[in-house]
């Protein structure tokens, strides 16, 4: 092949790079593809919004059911059905093995990342508190947003009435059931603004 083979060659090669680029800037140009307003789906705990210094704005904290009254009046049954979810990497009968996951048996009240023989992540391991009922609500509803760090990949679960169910059931799974904690007291009445 002599040089105006290759000139030839070269200049297609270069006349094709031009012509996709001309195409894309032109389609960008006719077809300019505005972001939504609104999120078609949402990703709980995932924040875009920055705030006035440019960091992230922090999740609103959800308020914490009263467990005395919600835990006594739960669905156990319900709570049950929803634990096949933690059964995927946790085992949770008396004495059984750790999976993925640490057994969970008698879990309410036991100490976090205490439990003999699993690994758990240093984050996990930072505190030893008991596993609370408000520690644990926390935590179900979205496990890499409560403790960052931690090895537990389940995406949580959004229903307060499930992380309540499923509590109620988890507190049957021991040999002695943790309590339930007593009701708060009624808030007293506010006065009726006088009339005038």
């Amino acid at each position: 092949m002599d040089s105006w083979e290759w000139n030839k060659i070269a200049g297609a090669v270069l006349g094709t790079l031009i012509l996709v680029l001309v195409i894309k800037f032109g389609t960008e140009a006719l077809f300019d593809v505005e972001k939504p307003t609104k999120e078609a789906y949402h990703v709980e705990g995932v924040v875009e919004t920055p705030t006035a210094g440019g960091a992230p704005a922090a999740p609103v904290e959800e308020p914490l059911p009263d467990f005395g009254t919600v835990l006594a009046s739960a669905d156990v049954g319900a709570g049950k059905a929803i634990s096949t979810k933690c059964e995927q990497c946790h085992d949770l009968t008396k004495g059984g093995p750790n999976r993925i996951g640490p057994n969970l048996w008698g879990l309410v009240d036991r100490p976090r990342a205490e439990h003999p023989g699993f690994s758990y992540s240093s984050a996990m391991s930072a505190d030893h508190g008991p596993w609370t009922y408000d520690k644990l609500f926390r935590f179900l509803k979205s496990p890499q947003v409560d403790i960052p760090g931690t090895k537990m990949t389940f995406a949580g679960l959004r229903s307060a009435q499930d992380r309540i169910n499923l509590l109620a059931y988890l507190r049957t799974q021991a040999d002695t059931p943790a309590p339930i904690p007593a009701p708060a007291p009624a808030k007293p009445a506010e006065p009726a603004p006088a009339k005038p």
